[in-house]
């Protein structure tokens, strides 16, 4: 049995407002069509995994405590619009703690390949950031760098070299629609051949 293909999504900036070191749940918001776009790919088969940098916790500004209750609050809004996510990872350490989790290095998506048994290179990661595409790059998945958060500004900027720029999710969504229509009829063409 093949394992569905995975996506991969930044946190902050992606599918929730960028708030600078977030540790309010209270203040947990939504992007305008980040729901719509996750409830897509959901129903499209796809599962959906949260890959997030988390250093305000190695930095002290926010315990482990606050950081679960932030991700239930944003699991909490995400349900009310039909979406869940099949997994949240996130890196708790500071750059220069040389970890191997904390974006763009792989091992959150490591670790998620492993535990949810999805192939990286068949996956697609989405994110605002550099280290959001580099990650992607680096374990062959497709990228999606998302004009969100700080997007927009990393896309003018011209430094990352992402396979698609778009709007949002719901952009994201439409266009994996079309690359999987496209490879399932090149299989099909193939197979008739």
């Amino acid at each position: 049995m093949k394992s569905k293909p995975f996506v991969l999504l930044d946190r902050d900036g992606t599918i929730i407002v960028e708030r600078h070191y977030l540790s309010d749940p209270a203040q947990v918001e939504l992007i305008p069509g980040a729901a719509r776009g996750l409830r897509k790919m959901q129903k499209m088969g796809l599962g959906l995994a949260a890959i997030t940098n988390q250093s305000g916790i190695g930095r002290g500004y926010f315990s482990l405590a606050r950081l679960t209750e932030i991700h239930q609050r944003m699991c909490q809004l995400l349900a009310v619009e039909g979406v869940d996510l099949d997994q949240i990872y996130y890196c708790p350490h500071r750059p220069e703690d040389n970890c191997q989790c904390r974006k763009p290095l792989t091992g959150m998506v490591q670790l998620a390949a492993k535990e949810l048994g999805f192939d990286p290179q068949r996956s697609f990661v989405i994110g605002d950031k550099p280290c959001d595409i580099q990650l992607g790059q680096k374990v062959g998945a497709t990228t999606f760098l998302v004009k969100t958060g700080y997007g927009a500004a990393i896309a003018a900027e011209g430094t990352v070299t992402p396979d698609y720029i778009v709007d949002d999710l719901e952009e994201a969504a439409n266009k994996i629609e079309f690359l999987i229509f496209q490879s399932q009829r090149i299989i099909t063409d193939a197979a008739k051949g």
